[in-house]
């Protein structure tokens, strides 16, 4: 590591020949320090010509202003932070992938002994600047490098990061976050959040696929049903990130993939396999199905080293997935704080994924709808990820493959 010139906060920034180095020389191992759940030796992964073209996208100002905008969101990891503020005081604090250093200073503000607000993105360099204009530079020192290349020379006792990507694993950034914890996090430390959970729902959407197709087949009276074909492909082959509400959704639904961010592992998110069964609640056109997340900001004793137990559900049986996987609903305001992108809760600029089918399929109240959806990291670039999802209903069998990219 090297100080910039000039700069007398802290700040530092990996020099060009450690980011540039040779591909044998990016391999490298970090010793993890030897606690329950976490790994013994960790490879730690090379920057890739992807990996700089993903940083170098969180250098533009627009994304941080969405993000930030998104009141759900920043409000919702305040709070969490005050929430926890025994926890925060006094301490040291890792802000994994800061961005422009909002979450390292709610810290600060906390109380934080002292906040590394690490990012691998230019944008480091205006947060070093907020730092200032902040007069926090006795706290918070921003590093400029990725988690796996910065070096801390001490414990910490909280890592703090919102690592999130659409349908929860796009992105990869959990990657650096479980980095982070196996290199820096003291034994009984604090993650926020703590623990996350993915979901998946049938859903119908009639005003969608009427717009993006139906459209076609009489456009100022001119029949063009021969674009259907390519509508279809344009429309529906990769993911869309959209709204929805409730009123979508055909049954309860199913979590994918539970993340228990003291105990998951790298090699966890390289693919993730769900079987799932629903019963359609409703008659309708069957359009495809969404995925959303929920994230909790709960203590270290929220998230046990034991393997994680499914979420139980609590609404009427008559109408609970077949596997009992839905949803929980939270009323209790002493439970953890949780950030929700579900489609019945206020939107997020996470909004919902949905995945479409070419065609409907139409489903009557009751009937059964099952499958299997794997999420895997695409092999050319782990920021991608691959989706393989199969369907029955009413006899018929399906398959959709789609990259979200």
């Amino acid at each position: 590591m090297y100080s910039s010139s000039g700069d007398s906060n802290g700040y530092h920034q990996d020099n060009k020949q450690q980011l540039g180095m040779s591909q044998r020389d990016r391999v490298r191992r970090v010793r993890a320090k030897s606690r329950d759940g976490y790994g013994e030796e960790q490879k730690v992964t090379p920057c890739t010509e992807f990996d700089k073209a993903y940083f170098n996208s969180y250098a533009h100002v627009g994304i941080h202003e969405e993000m930030i905008k998104d009141h759900v969101r920043t409000n919702t990891y305040r709070d969490a932070i005050f929430h926890h503020q025994s926890l925060i005081e006094g301490k040291v604090v890792v802000d994994v992938g800061c961005g422009t250093g909002i979450l390292s200073i709610f810290c600060a503000q906390a109380g934080a002994k002292r906040v590394y607000a690490v990012d691998a993105s230019d944008i480091a360099v205006q947060a070093n600047e907020v730092v200032k204009a902040n007069n926090l530079s006795d706290k918070v020192i921003v590093l400029h490098g990725r988690v796996e290349d910065v070096e801390i020379d001490e414990e910490v006792d909280v890592i703090i990061s919102e690592w999130m990507g659409y349908m929860l694993l796009y992105e990869s950034m959990l990657g650096s976050v479980i980095t982070a914890r196996d290199r820096w996090l003291k034994h009984g430390g604090l993650i926020l959040p703590s623990n996350a959970t993915l979901y998946m729902a049938p859903v119908t959407h009639p005003d969608r696929y009427r717009e993006s197709i139906e459209f076609w087949r009489n456009v100022y009276g001119i029949d063009m049903s021969a674009m259907l074909p390519l509508a279809k492909q344009c429309a529906f082959e990769e993911p869309s990130v959209e709204t929805i509400s409730g009123e979508n959704v055909l049954t309860w639904p199913h979590v994918v993939k539970h993340v228990d961010c003291y105990t998951i592992t790298i090699d966890e998110l390289e693919s993730v396999t769900t079987t799932y069964k629903f019963r359609s609640m409703m008659r309708a056109p069957f359009h495809g199905f969404a995925f959303w997340f929920d994230v909790e900001f709960g203590g270290p004793a929220a998230s046990p080293i034991n393997p994680r137990a499914p979420v139980l559900p609590t609404a009427p049986s008559n109408n609970s997935p077949m596997d009992g996987s839905q949803r929980k609903k939270r009323t209790n305001p002493n439970e953890a704080l949780v950030l929700s992108t579900a489609p019945e809760d206020p939107p997020t600029h996470w909004q919902q994924t949905l995945i479409y089918f070419y065609d409907p399929i139409d489903v009557e109240q009751d009937q059964l709808i099952e499958g299997s959806a794997t999420l895997t990291q695409s092999k050319e670039n782990r920021r991608f990820m691959n989706i393989n999802l199969r369907y029955s209903s009413g006899g018929r069998s399906f398959v959709k493959e789609s990259v979200m990219r």
